[in-house]
């Protein structure tokens, strides 16, 4: 089993079509999505209409959250709030209709997905946690494999039985290990935030237990000139380079 986990697309179309050809060519299984489709970007009712279409399976993140929820708005910075009303705006009936349906977390081939840190959170970012939570939520979860987006970084946690070990990712494949448990934070396709602006995914291959890590290059600039021609707030746009 192949599987492409994609996170974090922010209303970047651009971007996120450069990561859909990319998958075509990867021999890919299936595509699961840890949410945060919408806000920042200046297409996000596109990019979330076009996951609806391809049936793509999706979790709910932060931002859907807020969207559904005005009250975790409060959660926000004054910018990102800012973004999300805007979003909220240019977003179609059938987009809200989608957002509604998300979950908060998935479970296929002995693997967790949710946004933010697992069970099931899209608020908690994977750095707040201690290695005493980190060692807990491994021995609380049944699945080996929880793969996690949220912070726009890529970076690998596990657990030998003794000691919680934190890695960064780079581009390409990393070995797993059969006897432990690991949780994988897959970057952001839309606004990355670890001093490289290509879309990031991650590949999960079960057969051969490795992931690869797809550093996938799109017209940032065009993407940031769109956000500020939206309205959006320039800090948006100025985060992409």
């Amino acid at each position: 089993m192949r599987l492409a986990i994609i996170s974090d697309i922010h209303g970047n179309l651009e971007a996120f079509q450069e990561v859909l050809a990319d998958i075509e060519h990867r021999d890919v299984n299936d595509i699961i999505c840890l949410g945060d489709n919408i806000g920042y970007g200046p297409q996000s009712n596109e990019v979330v209409l076009q996951i609806s279409a391809l049936k793509i399976t999706c979790t709910m993140g932060n931002h859907e959250m807020a969207l559904v929820d005005k009250r975790h708005l409060d959660w926000f910075n004054p910018t990102a709030r800012e973004s999300l009303l805007k979003t909220n705006d240019l977003l179609s009936d059938d987009a809200i209709r989608y957002i509604k349906r998300l979950r908060s977390f998935h479970v296929f081939f002995n693997c967790r997905f949710v946004h933010g840190f697992p069970p099931d959170s899209a608020l908690m970012y994977l750095f707040q946690a201690s290695d005493s939570q980190i060692r807990n939520i491994f021995g609380m979860i049944n699945e080996r494999i929880c793969f996690v987006g949220h912070t726009h970084d890529l970076e690998l946690i596990t657990f030998d039985g003794n000691k919680v070990k934190r890695f960064p990712l780079y581009m390409g494949q990393t070995d797993l290990r059969t006897d432990q448990p690991y949780i994988v934070n897959v970057g952001s396709v839309g606004q990355p935030r670890d001093g490289n602006n290509n879309a990031k995914y991650v590949i999960w291959d079960s057969t051969e237990n490795i992931i690869d890590i797809r550093f996938v290059p799109y017209d940032v600039d065009a993407v940031a000139n769109k956000i500020i021609s939206a309205g959006l707030p320039r800090m948006h746009a100025e985060r992409l380079r």
